[in-house]
């Protein structure tokens, strides 16, 4: 690391921690489904319900830059950021990346919503699969399998937008790792101050909270099962 620059907190432990789980969460449901495996299948999917749930509240009340009232921009930040007429450097999620991540979220719930009303017409059906009819539920089911296919599109966009910023000398994976980033003098400055970072004991708390409902409601039933 240079002389002239300096580390600083950008990511707290909660928002790392979904961000690796839903990494490990996203290829146990690929591999549950591909293999069969749908009692497994069904419990990775309401443990991930558990995560996307959690970053939803950590979006208002989590750390600054885990918040989406830090990284939604408007369209003028961001074209200033795409021409690069940016006027203080971005320490969480920029502009573009903001609205990636509002996408992945919406795409994932959106996977989890139409999970919970599909049906594979053999054995394994979602938990609210008899609330509508069969025709609403293929059509979930349809929706559940092209979704997937947005999902891969976005991991594949991504991965690809880490490896540009690492060729360009920005490590976000060691950022996502560590949670710090790297900054110059000059940069520094010109913020006006760091990322305040949330409680991880309310995060612990409300995972657990989440993790004790939708446990008992859905995944305790499975394992039962099993």
């Amino acid at each position: 690391m240079s002389i002239e620059q300096k580390k600083i907190k950008v990511w707290d432990i909660p928002t790392r921690l979904f961000h690796w789980l839903t990494v490990g969460l996203l290829f146990s449901l690929w591999w549950t489904a591909d293999s069969g495996e749908m009692e497994w299948h069904q419990i990775c999917a309401y443990s991930f319900m558990v995560l996307i749930i959690f970053r939803l509240l950590w979006g208002v009340i989590g750390s600054e830059t885990a918040r989406f009232s830090d990284f939604i921009a408007g369209p003028k930040k961001v074209m200033a950021y795409v021409t690069g007429k940016k006027t203080s450097p971005v320490v969480g999620h920029n502009p573009l990346g903001g609205y990636m991540v509002l996408f992945m979220l919406a795409v994932l719930s959106l996977q989890l919503v139409s999970g919970l009303f599909s049906s594979d017409d053999i054995f394994t059906e979602g938990p609210l699969y008899s609330m509508v009819s069969s025709d609403v539920s293929r059509w979930f089911t349809w929706l559940h399998k092209v979704n997937f296919n947005i999902i891969l599109a976005c991991i594949i966009l991504h991965i690809s937008v880490i490896l540009i910023y690492a060729i360009r000398g920005n490590n976000l994976v060691s950022a996502m790792i560590s949670g710090n980033k790297k900054l110059s003098d000059e940069e520094l400055s010109m913020l006006s101050n760091t990322p305040k970072m949330a409680s991880s004991i309310l995060a612990m708390s409300l995972v657990l909270i989440l993790s004790a409902v939708i446990g008992y409601w859905l995944i305790a039933p499975i394992v039962a099962f099993l």
